[in-house]
């Protein structure tokens, strides 16, 4: 219960107290790295404590802005806001300037902390009194508008402070949307943090000696958590990368224990190891009957012979690939989680035998079914110190997912094994149902869809045929494997496989007809975790029959 009543300055000063020397963050940069210890991150943080209380920029439970993408001064102004007593609100850095304003009038916020590329999408915002909202750029000169600070003018005015906060106090307003016009702010409390990192260290096998590389920015709640927070509270070190291609360089470099990343990284990951080993006899022996020393060589190839294991979240990983990075002996978590409880709910041990599931609740959280079916799937509802406050300013959103009995309804549709393993289904808004009554999953059927090798990116979702809800597939094809830009061909090669795959699935969960298949000319647009934006294409239909 102590550690639940820690507030994030509190736990990450203990850290930097115990490792000062530590480093706490190591970020790629100009062709080297940019890295700070705990010691000066905290002095720094401290610093800007110090000027923004007495500049009035910020004061207890105001709201102030981070937009920008993941770097040292990000994590400076996380830590300085927070000891300040403000409400940190993180921006996506992908957005644009209207969806940006939109969440900042919302969120009411006194200032916004921005890099050089996002601070011309927020110059000249206002409140809705019209009030001035306040830029801090993290860049020198990055304006020539005298009305901008500068982050580094600010630290060298500060004197080390910090106020006191409690753990039922504001530490994050997270909003789970920028572009859909009903972005809700997730309020989430310092004992929100604490608690769902505690649960975390409980399951996860990490310490100061562990450098976490995570490719989920920090404004996402994921990254937040996983991938900056408990490094935070364990004084291991956080490392943060957007460049995929240079990926495995990256890992040897910076010694990664524990890559975070999402499904779509891993399967990528994953093609390129079979290839490696089934491209010769002696990988195919190695991989059948010494998969771990077939694992040493991976390792070597792909990372560090230090990589420890994977985590994968923000959507659902296929059971394969948990099964043979296990077998390689390369852990992989798979986890579940949601904004509005800080966000991870349960995950998986990294050499578990049970794959295709999240795992199970994670300590000192509660989970239940509601409003099972005949197969035993049902809503997901979690109870814990982890869930949020509410969402902010929006009394009428907030009682639609938590009830009275403090049971939040994530709309996630799953079910729970004998042994009290999470298999995530998909979400309840997006089950198609049929004339006969059946539920269709969309995400289970994209799961299945996704192994076939002309298939890039596939989008399942309710169509009308007749009147009737019928499953269709949205399609971007892999025009490489494919080796042919004529449509016709390519629609009728994927026909060939997707009924090749549907066979294997129960009848009412096959997609029926060739017009049910739709050819797309550009890929899915994506959020920051490279999830399909589902929400932009609900509303498009098809029954006219397949693009030609």
């Amino acid at each position: 219960m102590e550690k639940l009543m820690r507030t994030i300055p509190q736990f990450f000063e203990e850290t930097a107290a115990r490792y000062p020397e530590r480093t706490a963050i190591k970020i790629p940069r100009d062709g080297g790295y940019e890295e700070i210890s705990y010691l000066e991150l905290d002095r720094r943080s401290s610093r800007l404590a110090g000027a923004l209380l007495r500049s009035g920029l910020a004061a207890r439970g105001e709201r102030v802005a981070l937009f920008s993408p993941p770097r040292i001064d990000w994590a400076v102004a996380l830590l300085g806001l927070l000891k300040a007593g403000a409400v940190v609100v993180p921006l996506d850095a992908q957005l644009r300037a209207r969806e940006a304003e939109r969440i900042l009038s919302q969120a009411e916020v006194r200032a916004v902390f921005a890099s050089r590329e996002c601070l011309r999408a927020v110059r000249g915002v206002s409140l809705g009194a019209g009030a001035p909202v306040q830029l801090i750029s993290f860049d020198p000169g990055a304006s020539p508008n005298q009305k901008v600070l500068y982050l580094e003018e600010l630290l060298q005015e500060g004197e080390e402070a910090r106020v006191e906060v409690g753990p039922e106090d504001l530490a994050v307003i997270a909003f789970t949307s920028g572009t859909t016009g009903d972005a809700k702010g997730v309020m989430l409390t310092h004992r929100n943090f604490s608690a769902d990192i505690s649960a975390c260290l409980e399951r996860m096998p990490v310490g100061p000696e562990d450098v976490f590389l995570s490719v989920a920015p920090w404004y996402h709640s994921y990254g937040l958590t996983v991938g900056l927070l408990v490094p935070f509270w364990t004084g291991a070190t956080a490392a943060y990368t957007d460049n995929y291609r240079e990926l495995p360089r990256i890992m040897k470099e910076t010694g990664t224990t524990v890559l975070l990343g999402v499904p779509k990284l891993y399967h990528l990951m994953y093609d390129h190891v079979r290839e490696g080993l089934e491209g010769s006899l002696l990988g195919r022996l190695a991989f059948r009957f010494a998969p771990r020393l077939a694992g040493r060589r991976v390792k070597r190839a792909l990372a560090s012979p230090r990589l420890r294991f994977f985590v994968s979240g923000s959507a659902p990983l296929m059971p394969e690939v948990a099964r043979d990075f296990r077998r390689l002996g390369i852990g992989i978590i798979e986890g579940y989680g949601l904004t509005e409880a800080a966000p991870v709910v349960a995950f998986s041990f990294p050499f578990d035998e049970k794959v295709g599931t999240v795992g199970p609740i994670l300590p000192g959280m509660e989970v239940k079914l509601l409003d099972q079916n005949e197969e035993g799937v049902g809503e997901i509802l979690v109870r814990g110190p982890n869930v949020m406050k509410g969402y902010y300013k929006n009394p009428a959103r907030t009682a639609e997912v938590l009830d009275h009995e403090g049971w939040l309804h994530t709309g996630d549709l799953g079910l729970i094994d004998q042994d009290g393993y999470i298999y995530i289904k998909g979400r309840r808004k997006n089950v198609i149902v049929l004339e006969s009554g059946k539920n269709v999953y969309p995400e289970e059927l994209e799961w299945e869809l996704s192994h076939i090798p002309y298939i890039e990116e596939v989008l399942v979702k309710r169509g009308y045929r007749q009147g009737r809800e019928v499953v269709q597939a949205y399609i971007y094809p892999n025009w490489g494997r494919l080796g042919t830009q004529d449509r016709q061909v390519a629609l009728e090669r994927i026909w060939e496989e997707v009924k090749r795959v549907c066979a294997g699935l129960a009848h009412y969960k096959r997609i029926r007809t060739k017009e049910d298949l739709i050819l797309v000319d550009q890929p899915f647009e994506k959020t920051s975790t490279l999830d399909i934006k589902r929400y932009l294409y609900q509303g498009a239909t098809h029954e006219e029959g397949a693009e030609r």
